[in-house]
């Protein structure tokens, strides 16, 4: 599968899985320490937000503060789709992968922003689902994808700050538990009763 279309799938499950949060599940805790269901849709979807500016060229200077705060409004599964139909039209304008988009670590190649974005999609829709009782289970093809990606680039994210420390999994994980370890997730995790 290209990099397009897991990107698609990837932001395509997400945004699904928004609609399936509850009315009284807003608050409710994620894996995400300090987050709750509604802070962590709000964060993909301000990622949303300026990935599409990114791609249009736009810079952190830019942009500015204007994705800070509250961007779910009193429609959050509204603006979850909005934004994700307008990334999916700013990843798949003709050129725009063939480019950099400026990040605030600097000009990085448009695909490899595209990556991150799939990884974002993916680890936190599964944070979403396992939060509000969903069917956790990614596309594999996605996660396949994903995992190829993240295993050469582990050790700078951890470098970095930008992940968790991974958690360990038993020999015979699966991939997607393997992957959400990597990403600092309990693969068992479940909110507390």
């Amino acid at each position: 599968m290209d990099l397009l279309e897991t990107y698609r799938r990837s932001l395509a499950e997400f945004t699904d899985r928004v609609g399936e949060v509850g009315p009284g599940q807003w608050s409710d805790p994620t894996p995400c320490p300090d987050w709750d269901v509604r802070t962590l849709v709000n964060h993909v979807v301000s990622e949303g937000r300026w990935s599409v500016a990114l791609l249009a060229g736009g810079t952190v200077e830019s942009v500015g503060d204007r994705f800070d705060g509250d961007q779910l409004g009193a429609d959050p599964v509204g603006a979850a789709r909005e934004v994700a139909s307008q990334a999916e039209v700013a990843a798949t304008r003709p050129g725009a992968l063939g480019g950099t988009v400026q990040l605030s670590t600097g000009a990085t190649p448009a695909e490899e922003y595209l990556h991150q974005l799939v990884a974002e999609h993916l680890v936190h829709g599964w944070d979403l689902a396992v939060a509000i009782g969903a069917d956790p289970v990614l596309d594999p093809e996605a996660v396949r994808a994903c995992a190829r990606w993240f295993d050469e680039r582990v050790a700078d994210y951890r470098r970095g700050n930008l992940v968790r420390p991974g958690v360990e999994v038993p020999a015979g994980a699966d991939e997607q538990d393997r992957l959400v370890a990597a990403f600092g997730r309990d693969p068992d995790w479940a909110p507390e009763d």
